[in-house]
């Protein structure tokens, strides 16, 4: 995806790095990470943590929701044929080819793969394999772009020493925060190794599963980052006073995240399409599995680390175009990106939750993705995600 500029000339992650261990059979996810988020090779599993349940056959159909069988009768989407739809969607393809060439040229497709299950006892939504990681990089790009280029937005001093990126997924947040502070030692600890080799001399990646118990010293970490962990944590109460005993007094931890619920300001959303049925299917999902994928929407973040003893609390939220409908060119770069990250694998981001969780058909889901990408590629629904970050300090006198 379009990250920093020097990092678009570096080389591709390498084969070792990029080929993680396939999961056991079945489809996948956040966490998800996407890019998962968290790791913990050296601790000890959790007891009782019950795996994905089977969906129920037929699955239940939610009220106000189409279901899987209603977009199957629909068939696949026809072309636009609207000479102003068909120029938009011309024009879109051709901005997300460009994008593709200049950024994605060294990227390969080898298949559907997911983390391994000998880290974690849950199982991640999100696969881990090259045509995520692609699409992924995108997505980083129109969240930097989004953030006005800010990686992080609590008040660091130049001088820190220790930093933590919980859920690094592909890293790359991580490789820009360490080239930023040259001088901090900075960790990225994922449960799938798609880390890239070629990093900065003040990072280094781990495999470790952040939802066990932390084993990083007490009172460490001078700023402590979580980001895009959706769909991955059970407990985030127990994540954020395992955060808390691990902070620095007078550090600072932040929290990034976001909703999939579509939200749309001027009523061009129709209750029907794909793009509104969308969130409403991975909000149940995420129920389903016990794993929060609203974020953003669930107001977890703002209380929780109040809970964990966390103080000097501050939120901001943004929005997140879609597609390029927006006139305002920022966030119609912002949206731009965003199109081309989703359509590019929408299917690897519902298969798990839609297939295995909600049981969808293979042929169901094939068919939803096609009408989702149509409507973001016709831009008639100007709708957006919503990203929310809390960040606050751990106090000066704590012990």
């Amino acid at each position: 995806m379009g990250v920093p500029e020097k990092r678009k000339a570096e080389s591709p992650l390498s084969d070792a790095a990029a080929s993680p261990k396939p999961a056991a059979p079945g489809p996948s996810s956040p966490g998800p990470k996407e890019n998962s988020p968290t790791h913990a090779s050296s601790s000890p599993r959790s007891e009782g943590r019950s795996p994905t349940p089977a969906p129920d056959s037929p699955a239940p159909e939610l009220p106000g929701v189409m279901s899987g069988a209603h977009w199957l009768q629909q068939g696949l989407p026809e072309t636009d044929t609207d000479d102003k739809d068909s120029t938009l969607g011309s024009d879109v393809e051709s901005s997300t080819a460009s994008i593709s060439s200049s950024i994605l040229n060294y990227r390969t497709i080898n298949g559907r793969t997911y983390h391994s299950d000998s880290v974690t006892d849950g199982e991640y939504w999100a696969p881990n394999d090259q045509k995520m990681l692609g699409a992924l990089e995108i997505y980083y790009h129109s969240l930097f772009l989004m953030t006005d280029k800010q990686l992080f937005q609590a008040p660091l001093k130049d001088n820190i020493q220790h930093a933590i990126d919980i859920g690094t997924g592909e890293g790359f947040w991580a490789i820009d925060f360490a080239d930023k502070f040259p001088y901090c030692d900075v960790v990225g600890t994922d449960i799938s190794p798609i880390q890239p080799t070629w990093t900065p001399p003040n990072l280094r990646f781990e495999i470790d599963d952040a939802t066990k118990e932390w084993t990083f010293k007490k009172n460490f970490f001078d700023y402590i980052h979580i980001s895009f962990l959706n769909g991955a944590i059970e407990d985030w109460g127990n994540l954020y006073k395992n955060a808390y005993r691990c902070c620095k007094p007078g550090g600072w931890i932040e929290h990034f995240d976001c909703s999939p619920i579509v939200s749309c300001d001027d009523e061009t959303l129709p209750p029907d399409s794909a793009l509104a049925t969308y969130g409403k299917i991975l909000d149940e999902a995420g129920r389903r599995i016990g794993r929060s994928l609203t974020i953003a929407h669930d107001g977890t973040q703002e209380p929780g680390l109040k809970e964990a003893g966390f103080v000097n609390l501050h939120t901001k939220q943004w929005k997140q175009p879609l597609s390029p409908w927006p006139k305002d060119p920022k966030q119609k770069e912002i949206g731009l990106y965003t199109y081309a990250a989703v359509t590019s694998d929408l299917e690897g981001v519902i298969q798990f939750l839609f297939h295995k969780v909600m049981g969808w058909s293979t042929e169901e889901v094939a068919v939803f993705a096609a009408h989702m990408r149509q409507e973001m590629k016709e831009q008639k629904i100007h709708g957006y995600w919503t990203w929310k970050v809390v960040y606050g300090q751990k106090p000066e006198d704590a012990e």
